[in-house]
């Protein structure tokens, strides 16, 4: 490269390096006030933000906030220059956290947005130290021996009476008095009553709990105890099977060298399970799983007090598949209400076979050969019938009893396994039917269906005992000969609510 080039080439380059373009300088906050860190005196604070260019004032304004302990401080903009002034509505309090914050979205008066969001901390509080729970009678899980015993809280900073009583509380209810002790370190309660003999108790302080420097806890306690003494571990007693009239069958557990398996379960059942002692359902809840099936829902009515019972019923979140097998499974871990814990794991197979629970399923077709015969005649209507297993059977349909391209009024006869009881939903089969043919061998049109006053009044002689329905419509014949398939597609449902997930297909050969 020639020495002239060069010389150009560099000269280009101090130009470009000189020129206004690439020296642009990022719109920010130069300073702020009152700044980081801890200030007495807040009602005497000055709150100010200085740009270092002119500012989109109503844009900073709308993206410029104010927060105290994460609630919002309302106020009024006041603009010098590039420094925005903002005044509070109410003064500025002692004992408070603040946060000023200006997002990134806020710009100059040429659209140059800040690089970041701003953020600036201060605070009024001369001790920012949260309270804490250090300690705490009875322990978590522990004793109320004595039937006036008091329940004692230390903390790791002294709080204040007033915010102690409103932030305490017990479940189930006690009536009693808070007072603090050790300079507001140590909180006391004395029940005005007895304790009631085997209760359990929750004791919750919550997060609002303020201390004497007006910082709160940040987070809940919980603890529990139970009063009196009792040590003998809860155990499940039965397990039942609940019908949907009511009927309850008790289930055998399937143990370690025993295989055993419930049957006849129905997609209705319910599960309950009996304990020796009141237990607590939500560790119920927690211990009980079921396995090979949707999830189990806690089937109890809203009591006064049902956290702990005797009995527990569940039921599914969706019912069994038919024929399907699941367990369930209690694990150890049931706590009765003095929070004694069970110790031993419990398993029950389940077979989902129940006959009312039984999707109904497609056993045959039956269909006129000479549509044209006389009434109630089998022989004269030339009547054939297929089962559902039956693949590629003849179709003897014949152009002198089906012309050619000429509709001719027909029937097609469905049987039908139900479960017992139930019967088939009509306007679920008419969404459902179809025919497909491959080369257009014929072509039927549906138009009436019956599940009674049939064409031809005695049933299949060996389906008698299925449910009949009758479609009965136009069928077209054609010259083509190739396959035909009678289909019944899935989600076929009873009057009872059972439904198949399976498609049904009898394919024959014209």
């Amino acid at each position: 490269m020639s020495v002239i080039i060069r010389r150009f080439i560099l000269a280009l380059f101090v130009l470009f390096m000189s020129c206004d373009i690439l020296r642009v300088s990022p719109f920010e906050i130069l300073q702020w006030s009152p700044g980081d860190g801890y200030h007495a005196d807040p009602e005497t604070l000055t709150l100010s933000l200085s740009f270092s260019h002119d500012p989109q004032r109503s844009i900073v304004e709308k993206y410029f906030s104010l927060s105290a302990d994460g609630e919002t401080v309302r106020g009024i903009f006041h603009w010098e220059g590039k420094t925005l002034y903002f005044l509070p509505l109410v003064p500025l309090e002692e004992n408070r956290d603040y946060s000023v914050t200006v997002l990134a979205n806020a710009h100059n008066t040429k659209g140059l947005n800040l690089d970041r969001d701003f953020e600036g901390r201060f605070s009024t509080r001369s001790d920012p130290t949260r309270p804490q729970v250090i300690s705490f009678l009875p322990a978590m899980e522990g004793i109320m021996e004595e039937s006036r015993g008091q329940c004692n809280i230390a903390f790791s900073s002294p709080v204040l009476l007033n915010s102690l009583r409103d932030s305490v509380s017990f479940s189930p209810s006690m009536s009693g008095a808070w007072h603090l002790e050790e300079g507001g370190l140590l909180a006391v309660f004395s029940p005005s009553e007895p304790w009631p003999q085997g209760k359990r108790f929750e004791l919750r302080v919550s997060t609002s709990l303020s201390g004497e420097n007006g910082m709160h806890m940040g987070k809940d306690f919980f603890s529990f105890f139970t009063v009196g003494e009792y040590r003998e571990q809860p155990c499940l007693d039965n397990a039942w099977r609940v019908t949907a009239n009511g009927r309850q069958i008790e289930l055998v557990e399937d143990k370690t060298a025993v295989f055993f398996e419930n049957s006849q379960w129905e997609k209705g059942d319910k599960l309950r399970l009996v304990f020796s002692v009141p237990v607590d359902l939500l560790s119920v809840r927690s211990a009980l799983s079921a396995e090979g099936v949707s999830s189990l829902l806690l089937d109890m009515p809203m009591l006064d007090d049902w956290s702990f019972s005797q009995e527990a019923v569940f039921r599914f979140e969706r019912p069994p598949v038919f024929e399907s097998r699941f367990s369930f499974r209690l694990r150890k871990g049931v706590k009765d209400m003095f929070g004694n814990e069970s110790d031993e794991e419990y398993l029950f197979r389940i077979f989902a076979d129940g006959v009312h629970s039984k999707p109904p399923s497609l056993v045959g077709i039956r269909i006129p050969m000479s549509p044209g015969g006389l009434p109630d005649n089998e022989t004269d209507y030339g009547l054939m019938a297929y089962g559902h297993l039956q693949l590629f059977a003849d179709l003897p349909i014949e152009s002198s009893n089906y012309p050619y391209l000429t509709e001719t009024a027909t029937w097609i006869e469905l049987y039908f396994d139900c479960a017992p009881g139930a019967s088939i939903d009509p306007f679920s089969l008419m969404g459902l039917f179809r025919i497909e043919t491959s080369n257009n061998v014929l072509i039927f049109s549906g138009q009436i269906m019956r599940n009674s006053n049939f064409t031809v009044l005695a049933p299949h002689p060996s389906w008698e005992q299925f449910e009949r329905l009758e479609i009965a419509g136009l069928l077209t014949n054609t010259v083509n000969a190739g396959l035909v398939h009678f289909l019944v597609n899935q989600g076929l449902r009873d009057s009872v609510g059972n439904s198949s997930d399976k498609q049904f297909r009898i394919s024959l050969v014209k």
